[in-house]
């Protein structure tokens, strides 16, 4: 049973992922009695996607822990401008500063070997005779590149199931950056092969947050759940110590 006490914790997935890249975590944290909302991001541009997120967190009664991974965390950058939002937790992901894209931070280091791998489709836009581009992740390459410390049968079945993200997102500015008034805590990925680990260990320690490393791939939520529960609880616990 849930604690009212307790912050809501939203788990926000990243690009060619979804919710489901958090199953071995969310059991984890429902045992400890918190409640969780791990949404469906669209993954159609950073203002958009942070704006829909930022809907789901204002619904919330109480305090909210917003967790995001990869992409997930340039949404949480922007969504957890969010009042009730008490603290953040970035998974491998991109911790952006204010004015600043994906694009632009990842420009500051070497390309992972994700750059290589990456496809481009077109998809209709509503309205528009000019279509947009979705990316997504070669899917003979994705189990090495995203997944490769998880079972292979899985890895296998995500490779086929991404949920690609527009080419949109990329070039966005974020318009505000939430870790600068609210504490943080950041996962560095160190063999990550999506995510250059240097990308987020740069942007974490820009931040002032406070930091861990797991030898993992990019989805350590489902690698290692143990060493992603242990930080996001730390960050529940914060929310908890400054009621």
């Amino acid at each position: 049973m849930s604690n009212p006490g307790n912050p809501t914790v939203v788990l926000v997935h990243g690009a060619f992922a979804d919710a489901s890249s958090y199953a071995r975590v969310i059991p984890e944290l429902i045992a400890r009695g918190l409640d969780v909302v791990a949404p469906a991001v669209p993954n159609r541009s950073l203002i958009g996607d942070a704006a829909y997120i930022a809907s789901i967190v204002r619904q919330i009664p109480g305090p909210v822990v917003l967790v995001g991974h990869s992409y997930g965390g340039a949404v949480i950058t922007v969504a957890g401008m969010e009042e009730n939002v008490q603290a953040l937790v970035y998974l491998a992901g991109y911790a952006l500063q204010k004015g600043e894209s994906l694009g632009e931070l990842q420009g500051r280091f070497p390309d992972s070997d994700l750059a290589s791998a990456l496809v481009y489709t077109p998809f209709p836009i509503e309205g528009s005779t000019t279509p947009g581009t979705d990316v997504s992740v070669r899917i003979d390459k994705f189990p090495s590149i995203f997944a490769a410390d998880v079972d292979p049968d899985l890895a296998a079945v995500l490779a086929v199931s991404q949920r690609p993200l527009a080419a949109q997102a990329f070039g966005e500015e974020a318009p505000a950056a939430a870790w600068e008034t609210k504490p943080s805590w950041g996962l560095v990925s160190s063999s990550d092969h999506t995510i250059n680990p240097d990308v987020e260990r740069f942007g974490y320690e820009r931040a002032g947050m406070t930091t861990v490393e797991v030898d993992s791939s990019h989805l350590v939520m489902l690698a290692h759940p143990a060493s992603v529960t242990d930080l996001i609880l730390r960050a529940v616990r914060s929310v908890h110590q400054d009621d």
